[in-house]
């Protein structure tokens, strides 16, 4: 029967170091949804940035290498 259900351990095999402190309410210490939400737009926008900045050089370069 014990297969039937889940562990609930979440922390299962990993070492203490890893583990969040746990308080009252919960685990503490822990990034907030909206902190993970803003750093994902972050993320991508850097991604975008970095991508476009790639574009332009390429180009830039093309042109030099073509005495254009």
């Amino acid at each position: 029967m014990s297969r039937f259900f889940s562990n609930l351990d979440l922390d299962g095999g990993a070492p203490v170091r890893a583990r969040p402190r746990l308080g009252e309410w919960g685990p503490e210490l822990v990034a907030t949804t909206r902190r993970k939400k803003r750093l994902r737009v972050w993320a991508a926008a850097v991604f975008v940035l970095a991508a476009s900045l790639v574009g332009v050089l390429m180009y830039v370069f093309y042109r030099i290498l073509m005495g254009q």
